[in-house]
C-alpha cells in the first residue's frame, strides 16, 4: 500500500485546476454558448462513474497542468497523478450535474459569510432549527464510501438535492478534498472537514452543535 501523505501542494494544484476549468464552462453555459452547453452534457454522463469508463471525457478535460513539474523540477508519481486525475474528473462531472438547467452559478468559492463546503451546503437543505435525518444519512454514507466510484455515486445523490434547492457548492474545495480522501488517513480527515463544515453556523440560525453527524465513525460502509 502506498503510505505517502497527501501533499498539500498537490491538493492545491488539483483545487486550482478544477476552478480554472469550471470558470469558462460555467460562464459559457450561463451565456448559452453551444460549445459549453455540449461540454456540460458530456461531463454529466460521467457523474457516478470512473473516468476510465468514459473515454469521451479524456479529450475534454485538460489535465496537462498536472503533468508539469513543480517549482523544484519534480513530476508527480504515477500514483499521485492517478489520484489527482480521479479527483478532478469526479469533481467536474459532479459540478456539471449540479449546474444542469440552473441559471445561477452552482460553483461558488466559499466565504466566511457563506461557507461553500459540502457540509455547509447540506446543512442549508435542513429545515430551520431542525435536521432532515434522511439527507444527513446521505452525507454520512458519502463519507463512508469504500472507493472513489462509490463516493462519486453517493455525492451525485446529494448534488441532485442541492441542484433542486439552488444551493451552490465550492467545487475547488471539493476537488482538493477528493484528492486527499484517496490517501491513507484521508477519508477520516475529509469526513472531519465535512463535519466541521456542517456545523458552521448559518447566518439565519442558532447553533445546534449537539447534532451527531457520525463523521467520527470508522471506515465501515454505512449502506
Amino acid at each position: 500500500m502506498t503510505t505517502a501523505p497527501a501533499s498539500t501542494t498537490v491538493r492545491s494544484r488539483v483545487a486550482e485546476l478544477a476552478a480554472d476549468l469550471i470558470k469558462p464552462w460555467q460562464n459559457g453555459y450561463l451565456a448559452d454558448r453551444s460549445n459549453d452547453v455540449a461540454a456540460l452534457a458530456r461531463l454529466r454522463r460521467g457523474a457516478g462513474h470512473s473516468a476510465l469508463e468514459i473515454p469521451d471525457l479524456w479529450g475534454l478535460v485538460n489535465t496537462d497542468p498536472l503533468h508539469q513539474q513543480d517549482e523544484q523540477g519534480t513530476a508527480l508519481s504515477d500514483v499521485t497523478l492517478n489520484r489527482a486525475e480521479d479527483a478532478l474528473y469526479t469533481t467536474l462531472t459532479l459540478w456539471a450535474l449540479h449546474q444542469q438547467s440552473r441559471r445561477t452559478r452552482m460553483h461558488r468559492l466559499g466565504t466566511s459569510e457563506q461557507p461553500g463546503g459540502l457540509g455547509a451546503a447540506v446543512r442549508r437543505l435542513m429545515p430551520t432549527g431542525g435536521i432532515d435525518e434522511a439527507v444527513l444519512k446521505r452525507l454520512v454514507r458519502a463519507g463512508m464510501a469504500p472507493d472513489v466510484v462509490s463516493l462519486s455515486k453517493r455525492l451525485s445523490d446529494l448534488v441532485v438535492l442541492l441542484r433542486r434547492a439552488d444551493i451552490p457548492l465550492d467545487y475547488s474545495l471539493l476537488a482538493g478534498q477528493l484528492y486527499a480522501w484517496q490517501w491513507p488517513g484521508g477519508r477520516e480527515a475529509v469526513r472531519r472537514e465535512w463535519g466541521r463544515s456542517f456545523h458552521t453556523r448559518q447566518p439565519q440560525e442558532t447553533s445546534n452543535s449537539n447534532i451527531d453527524t457520525g463523521f467520527d465513525s470508522d471506515d465501515r460502509d454505512a449502506s
